[in-house]
């Protein structure tokens, strides 16, 4: 294909081509704006204070408590109604120091389940809670 031009001199055009570097520029700009948010989104967690005080020689008593797949739910082996339990977290948590909650909650079972017991403990005012993984890893 060629190209014609008013002079026959021949001489080529020898000026930089700008358009594809500022389109580029423009759509990295549109990037960096919208991944922007995206970074700085931060997660508040409270951490715990670090004390001079030493542990406990006591360890605190431990509360475990298990969610079947079925959604019965045992309180240390025994198993319990949600209004027994309740009764038994308000008990708890009176208590001091407060007993540490241990959740053991199957695979299988519904996230409705562990939600509903999770609620409850914490509604019911105890501060110490930790999940208990099986031998495989898998809460």
């Amino acid at each position: 294909m060629a190209m014609a031009s008013n002079n026959d001199t021949g001489d080529y055009n020898t000026t930089i081509n700008v358009v594809p570097l500022v389109d580029i520029m423009l759509v990295l700009l549109i990037i960096f704006i919208i991944t922007l948010p995206v970074m700085t989104h931060a997660v508040s967690l409270d951490l715990p204070r670090a004390t001079d005080q030493p542990p406990p020689d006591v360890p605190p008593e431990v509360i475990s408590i298990e969610v079947a797949y079925n959604g019965y739910v045992t309180w240390n082996g025994a198993a319990i109604t949600p209004t027994d339990m309740r009764a038994k977290i308000i008990e708890e948590a009176a208590k001091d120091p407060q007993p540490e909650v241990h959740l053991q909650i199957d695979r299988r079972a519904k996230y409705d389940y562990a939600a509903t017991v999770l609620f409850a403990v914490q509604r019911g005012g105890l501060k110490k809670i930790g999940f208990v993984a099986d031998a495989s890893g898998a809460l």
